[in-house]
């Protein structure tokens, strides 16, 4: 039985299967962070001794000794009588701790932030985050004050701190100053003694434009060690302040240096130059929110907010060519089915379809309404009729993509067409088991967009065949298109892309690992959903995932106020009462209950109330769900998300067949 040990927060032991492995009493737990401390080590019984009591028992190193047992069943529960432990071993004189360095969070943090330095920028701020994701809450925080765990405490402290300052490092290598800025912002007000993170605070307020306060950030830190340390700052950050006043030319080598001053006189040079042409800077602001919404984060969600605007303000020029042009130039990829911002894609999808209506009914305007009807189509994500509704939006929307695909193939240009698949690709979800159609047409703009230099369209074409081979357990194939996608992204400054590739790097571990490490790899893959401004993304799915590792266990699910089902609440209820035992109840949510979204997630959620159909012996839902499900047998069930999977489809009719024939 493998064993999983934690120490950043309270002291804890998790089995297998992620169970909480009980320590027993609070001297249990210390005992166990004694040896974690050691480091491997053996400790002598003497020492434990005095390291546990400040006055030891008259009985101490039996105590000891009983400790030793007790916490030797509860690690090693399946481990045969009189046979040798191997994890918390008798050595001469004492005891030591033989666990692996990836099973103690501890230990894992330490050879990351050491290994970081080693690694490409991007990758060293993916494995940072994932690092500091492991923190509880302070380390050893059950254990007391004892001088052998506060020194303890401190190193791991530090280590913290180093993997925030080396994580915000790497970020500046990447030239996401700003980004870097406002996690150090907040560090030095917890850490105000640490001069290296005032010194990458000052510039990496520097590199986003923000002199004066890259300036003040020097005196707050000169302050800050004056009122609380009595120390004036040393001589490397004195130096930066005299460098930020001449603005010397080292401070911004990277993306930020010669790039911005390069961009800051280009646009004195624009402002200059059409001071009032509305119509230009309309277009221009439609095309820079187009490259920041791949920044992601901030970025993502201020490119959704002024596009609106922009769009409204091309509108009232009364120019329906200017509006399309204005609508149409965002063509930013977009893989996930759920809408990041409903009301602002309503607002979009309304704007397209009166420019159409408005734009002139001759081929020189066949491009613009190309991509309006593009637009259309990606805005109307998830908006495909279900069996019970048989038109509406849906049918308009999936019109639109047919007619967008059309139009760009006639006019034979790569970045019309590859903006019509995205269209064909969101509405490409008429009914379950369409994972191949959605391969092929990934496939295709992969093809399109090496055509025409479309990096984004090409990651987004590996993004979808990457779903596409998860649908049908390939992970072979979906682990060539996930490294193909990470490949381009580093290349190319696309840091959303590792959102996605790392979700489905959980999902593989959930496929091939033991349950805890799929845990770990999920909680990890959640941490980086926090600030990426994809709440259509993020919104329900940490839930999502843990559920779909209980089911996929064996294990019944967790019926906790604290999860937050998102858009899915309405799917997961029925069986969240079943568990709870509230059949009545369950088989009330279930009665006319809607079909779900037609998008990625849509499998899995028939699956989950097929089962809780199926507990209640509601026949009429497990028969819907059963004809829902049927053309997707051969697959596995939400895999098609690229995220999480409730298993093979197979199994989930079989059950329902079975329940169907008594």
């Amino acid at each position: 039985m493998r064993v999983h040990l934690g120490v950043l927060g309270p002291v804890a032991a998790w089995g297998p299967e992620g169970a909480p492995v009980p320590l027993k009493g609070p001297m249990h737990r210390a005992l166990l962070a004694r040896l974690v401390v050691a480091r491997r080590r053996v400790v002598p019984v003497s020492r434990l001794v005095e390291d546990l009591w400040d006055e030891p028992p008259a009985d101490a190193v039996g105590t000891i000794r009983t400790f030793v047992a007790a916490l030797r069943r509860a690690l090693e529960p399946d481990r045969p009588p009189r046979a040798r432990p191997r994890l918390l071993v008798t050595d001469g004189p004492g005891y030591a701790l033989k666990a692996a360095d990836e099973d103690v969070d501890a230990w894992r943090l330490e050879r990351t932030v050491r290994q970081a330095g080693d690694l490409p920028p991007a990758e060293a701020v993916r494995r940072l985050t994932q690092a500091l994701g492991w923190w509880r809450g302070p380390a050893y925080a059950d254990v007391g004050a004892a001088s052998w765990v506060r020194a303890e405490r401190s190193r791991l402290a530090d280590l913290e701190c180093r993997a925030v300052e080396d994580r915000a490092q790497a970020r500046l290598a990447l030239g996401a100053a700003a980004e870097a800025a406002a996690e150090l912002d907040a560090h030095v007000g917890e850490h105000p003694w640490r001069e290296d993170a005032w010194h990458l605070l000052a510039l990496a307020l520097y590199r986003s434009g923000r002199q004066t306060e890259a300036l003040s950030a020097v005196r707050r830190a000169r302050r800050a060690l004056g009122d609380r340390m009595g120390i004036e700052p040393g001589p490397r950050l004195r130096r930066l302040e005299t460098d930020l006043l001449r603005q010397a030319d080292h401070l911004d080598p990277g993306p930020g240096g010669p790039a911005a001053r390069v961009w800051a006189q280009a646009a004195a040079a624009y402002e200059r130059a059409a001071p009032s042409y509305a119509r230009v800077r309309l277009e221009s602001t439609a095309g820079l929110m187009r490259d920041l919404a791949v920044t992601g984060g901030g970025g993502l969600e201020a490119a959704r907010r002024h596009r609106v605007a922009a769009v409204a303000a091309a509108e009232q020029l009364g120019d329906p060519e200017v509006t399309a042009r204005v609508i149409g130039i965002y063509d930013v990829p977009a893989v996930w089915t759920r809408s990041d911002d409903p009301e602002q894609a309503r607002r979009l999808v309304d704007a397209a379809k009166r420019t159409l209506r408005t734009l002139p009914e001759d081929h020189r305007h066949d491009a613009a309404r190309c991509r309006l009807l593009a637009t259309i189509a990606v805005e109307s994500r998830g908006t495909l009729p279900t069996d019970r509704v048989a038109s509406g939006e849906g049918v308009r929307a999936l019109q639109a993509a047919e007619r967008a695909e059309r139009l760009a193939r006639q006019l034979d240009d790569p970045s019309l067409l590859a903006f019509a698949l995205n269209g064909v690709f969101m509405q490409a979800f008429r009914r379950a088991g369409l994972s191949a159609r959605r391969d092929a047409v990934g496939a295709e703009m992969i093809s399109v967009a090496r055509r025409g230099g479309l990096v984004t369209h090409e990651i987004l074409g590996h993004l979808i065949r990457l779903q596409s081979h998860c649908a049908v357990a390939d992970l072979v194939g979906a682990d060539r298109h996930a490294t193909a996608a990470d490949r381009l992204a580093e290349r190319h400054g696309i840091p959303l892309v590792a959102v996605f590739t790392t979700w489905y790097r959980a999902l593989r571990t959930a496929a091939t690992r033991p349950l805890p490490e799929a845990e770990q790899a999920y909680r990890e893959a959640g941490a980086l959903l926090d600030g990426a401004g994809m709440p259509g993304l993020g919104h329900g799915l940490p839930s999502m995932a843990r559920l779909s590792l209980r089911l996929r266990h064996g294990l019944p699910p967790v019926v906790d106020t604290e999860d937050d089902w998102g858009p899915y609440e309405t799917w997961v209820r029925p069986l969240l009462l079943v568990t709870a035992g509230d059949v009545t109840a369950a088989r009330a949510a279930l009665r006319g209950i809607a079909s779900p979204p037609r998008d990625l997630m849509s499998e899995a959620l028939w699956c989950l109330v097929a089962r809780a159909a199926t507990a209640v012996g509601d026949r009429e839902v497990m028969g819907c769900a059963a004809r829902q499900l049927r053309p997707a047998v051969a697959e596995l069930a939400g895999a098609q998300s690229g995220l999480l999977s409730f298993g093979p489809v197979a199994r989930h009719l079989e059950e329902l067949s079975s329940s169907l024939r008594r």
